[in-house]
């Protein structure tokens, strides 16, 4: 479902349920919880034990991240996926043939794509910060040859927006899906993050040792996924063998957690979460007071009706924040929870094609389609 950017669907107000967001958690994890004592479990382990989808190789070994290269060619415009660094690894973006947006976009045409692999936090990078992440991300823009097509889900999309804002000229289109930028438009997220004390975020960061347990944060996750929660980010039935399957593997992937370094984790809760400081303007990245106006490449919006983790109210209002033309907006939602948005078959189905037929399309159509 097609939407204009001036309609703002939404989904019925209940509280998330989905297990990526983090900030929910620590609020969450301190109210409930009381900061008690945990027996830790084994550390964590920077590589996964899940296989990906998509064949690829590893094409840049950088602090925060691996850089991924998925491509079947080595000509053509490059697409870079920047998949969310929160509470779960990169294979939201590669999950099974079906749910994965490298196989959807591959499907659609697009033969260069790269994928951000995020590394889960070690003791040294406690104190890795936005800037950091950012830094790596022009790095490896640069390794793939600017400019890309920026592809940002969930809380990649912010990070790929302030990106897109800070180096414009290095970004020819930018897609975000699912992705909180303006936080002033009401979700339960946005009010338990900006109700909690900030000594909860403070005490968070100090019981991980200078870092955010992902491993802690799932443990006391108050609602963990179902089997209808699981249904319903698949899109899909589960009763049959290759249901099972997925089943079997949605529960692998989410038990293998990402730790976050604590003064990144502490910046994105305060300075984005709390401050609202990427849609309000004063947010500085790199040295520079980032203005989302300074974005004026093509732009498409992915929101899910049924988001609870990020609205699509909230997803479809970065709309009016960046410079780019209206006529070079296009924006869509479909009947989707959050993890849908990235795994779901029916979303796989309809939304990603359509992506992928945007990213290849010439200005001149972007620009008769959207008149």
């Amino acid at each position: 479902m097609v939407d204009k950017i001036g309609k703002q669907p939404g989904g019925p107000d209940h509280a998330p349920d989905e297990p990526l967001l983090w900030p929910f958690t620590a609020a969450r994890l301190a109210m409930d919880a009381c900061f008690w004592w945990i027996e830790r479990g084994r550390p964590e382990q920077d590589a996964s034990d899940l296989p990906w989808t998509t064949p690829n190789r590893v094409a840049l070994e950088l602090a925060t991240m691996r850089l991924r290269d998925c491509s079947r060619e080595r000509s053509g415009q490059p697409v870079l996926i920047c998949a969310p660094y929160a509470l779960h690894r990169a294979l939201i973006a590669d999950f099974a043939p079906g749910h994965s947006v490298v196989g959807s976009l591959q499907d659609g045409g697009i033969d260069r794509i790269y994928l951000t692999d995020w590394r889960s936090a070690t003791p040294h990078m406690r104190y890795l910060s936005i800037d950091s992440y950012l830094g790596d991300l022009n790095v490896a823009i640069d390794e793939i040859g600017a400019p890309v097509d920026l592809v940002g889900l969930c809380q990649g999309g912010w990070l790929s927006l302030l990106y897109a804002a800070r180096f414009p000229a290095k970004v020819r289109r930018l897609v975000l899906v699912g992705a909180p930028v303006d936080l002033s438009i009401e979700s339960p997220l946005c009010r338990l993050t900006r109700n909690a004390p900030e000594m909860v975020y403070d005490q968070l960061v100090a019981r991980g040792g200078g870092n955010v347990s992902g491993g802690e944060m799932l443990r006391l996750w108050s609602k963990a996924p179902n089997r209808d929660d699981i249904v319903a980010a698949l899109q899909r039935d589960l009763s049959d063998e290759e249901g099972a399957a997925l089943l079997a593997r949605f529960e692998r992937w989410d038990g293998e957690t990402l730790d976050l370094p604590g003064a990144y984790y502490l910046e994105v809760v305060n300075r984005i979460f709390r401050e609202n400081q990427i849609a309000g303007g004063s947010f500085k990245a790199l040295g520079r007071t980032v203005d989302l106006k300074d974005v004026r490449a093509p732009v498409f919006l992915l929101a899910g009706l049924d988001d609870d983790v990020v609205p699509a109210a909230q997803a479809l209002a970065t709309a009016g924040l960046v410079g780019t033309p209206p006529a070079f907006i296009a924006a869509a939602s479909e009947p989707s929870n959050h993890l849908g948005l990235f795994m779901g078959a029916r979303t796989h189905a309809h939304a990603w094609p359509r992506i992928a037929e945007w990213l290849l399309d010439d200005l001149s159509g972007v620009l008769a389609r959207s008149a």
